[in-house]
């Protein structure tokens, strides 16, 4: 199994330290490895163990697009389940241990775009983060695709909301879905974000999924 770790995967034209720093990538290529289904899952005597606990906040987006909270140890044979080829964290913090040998050992890419965790009034959003995030979301070769924060509900629901955005649902639906995660914990700032982001520069990028006005 061969691991590279590859800070300028996204940014190999642009090739500025601010865009080095945007996001870092750990790509495994498992060589010569078949996983079956019989050695993912332990077997029928240890399906009442192995049971399959999704993260925290875990939904589907639309095809081949997830989101969740931080994964645990506890959620690794329901993520197994998803075929997952890439995960995009949006956590500043090192990712753990037992979560980058999880990756390792399914060929998962981990995609980090580090946005710190603030709370209202001290909101600061990174739109440039944001762009490239969305980028690696909208390209196919990264699906079935994982976005997670913390808790699944501000960075994460930023993200979406801008994707919805960009599939052209109206704002009413996109807070509407923001705020069913967010619930007591909605912040103005993130809505305002949502609001104002301008996609018109992603326009150009294929969108090879649903993209139906709600």
């Amino acid at each position: 199994m061969k691991v590279e770790l590859n800070p300028n995967h996204h940014h190999q034209d642009q090739g500025t330290e601010t865009e080095t720093e945007m996001c870092r990538t750990i790509e495994v290529v498992a060589e010569g490895v078949v996983l079956s289904p019989a050695k993912q899952i332990a077997g029928a005597d240890d399906c009442a163990e192995d049971l399959f606990i999704p993260p925290l906040n875990f939904s589907l987006v639309d095809n081949g697009i997830f989101r969740s909270g931080f994964p645990e140890s506890a959620n690794f044979s329901f993520l197994q389940t998803l075929g997952l080829r890439s995960i995009i964290c949006l956590c500043p913090e090192p990712y753990p241990e037992a979560n980058v040998e999880f990756l390792k050992s399914h060929g998962i890419k981990l995609f980090q775009f580090g946005i710190e965790g603030y709370k209202e009034p001290f909101v600061n959003i990174p739109e440039d983060i944001i762009r490239e995030a969305l980028k690696v979301v909208l390209d196919v070769r990264n699906h079935p695709v994982l976005i997670h924060c913390k808790r699944g509900k501000h960075r994460t629901g930023c993200l979406v909301g801008c994707l919805r955005k960009l599939q052209r649902w109206c704002l009413t639906s996109v807070f509407d879905e923001y705020q069913r995660f967010a619930a007591a914990k909605a912040r103005v700032a993130d809505q305002r974000f949502m609001e104002m982001f301008d996609v018109s520069s992603l326009k150009h990028l294929p969108m090879p999924f649903s993209c139906s006005k709600r």
